[in-house]
């Protein structure tokens, strides 16, 4: 069933993006189950901050799509956005704009001060990324790296819990990693094009990409390896505990998804992966988050 082109043009399938706002009420529960009896504030605090973060993404992509509303017609994909295809007027979208802003921030004071100022943060940079950053190359990829670590870095105060800085890490060099992704995908599917849609893209090389992505896929690797067998990591789940065998999938997920890039098959979206885009890839996602969660709750 066709959502309507309102709801469209919030793109609600890029929430999935936001469970980044949730990893840490996920590792914390573990000890949260034993120091805090029946207590899940922590739980429906990282809930307002998760919807806070889709309604300011939502905002985000509203002006995102009003600015770019004729470079998109231009684009072979983009131009079937909502508002690019003139289903959703500009008025209405920057009326609707406004409303997300507000209601996110809303949600943000109540899932903690704190959250809030973060959310703030997050909407004011990426409104300054639509407007001129993503045009300056590799500030803009740094611009979508920082958003993933507001994310984790406010599901960390609305739970009241501490993120290790490996996994802080790790944030930081996957969404580099998937940033670049997109680029070069985009790079692929515009051609010699690639200029008239955004000035930068015609910065980036196919050759400095490979290397990039490469690189960062070791990074993500080498730093989600240490925080499974870091000192804090065994303190809060105990000695002798399985982390370490959730590495594998994460392995072969950045390889799946580096490959699908490397094919051409919509890999530079990783939430179309997510949801449904590759079999392999969803079922990959599916047995690492069940192996951490016996491993975190068992």
């Amino acid at each position: 069933m066709r959502l309507p082109a309102i709801v469209r043009a919030m793109r609600p399938q890029q929430w999935v993006k936001n469970v980044f706002v949730l990893a840490a009420v996920a590792f914390a529960r573990a000890d949260m189950s034993v120091e805090h009896e029946a207590d899940f504030g922590d739980v429906f605090r990282s809930l307002y901050a998760f919807a806070a973060f889709c309604l300011g993404a939502s905002a985000i992509y509203l002006v995102n799509d009003v600015l770019d509303v004729e470079s998109d017609r231009a684009h072979p994909t983009k131009r079937n956005r909502p508002i690019a295809a003139g289903e959703v007027k500009v008025p209405t979208a920057l009326a609707l704009c406004v409303a997300c802003v507000a209601a996110s921030l809303g949600l943000a004071w109540i899932a903690d001060p704190a959250v809030l100022l973060i959310a703030g943060c997050y909407i004011a940079l990426n409104f300054s990324y639509s407007i001129k950053l993503k045009h300056i190359v590799l500030v803009d990829v740094f611009c979508i790296a920082a958003g993933f670590m507001f994310r984790v870095e406010a599901g960390a105060r609305a739970a009241h819990a501490d993120v290790s800085h490996w996994l802080m890490l790790c944030t930081l060099f996957l969404s580099l990693f998937l940033a670049l992704c997109k680029r070069k995908a985009e790079i692929d599917l515009l051609g010699d094009e690639r200029g008239s849609h955004r000035a930068n893209l015609l910065q980036y090389t196919p050759e400095f990409l490979n290397q990039m992505v490469t690189a960062l896929a070791a990074c993500t690797i080498v730093c989600y390896t240490m925080y499974t067998v870091s000192d804090e990591t065994e303190a809060k789940f105990g000695p002798g505990h399985k982390l370490i065998y959730t590495v594998p999938f994460v392995v072969f997920g950045l390889a799946r998804y580096l490959l699908l890039v490397s094919q051409q098959r919509g890999g530079g979206n990783p939430t179309r992966m997510l949801l449904g885009g590759d079999a392999i890839f969803v079922a990959n996602a599916l047995a690492w988050a069940a192996v951490t969660a016996a491993v975190v709750y068992g």
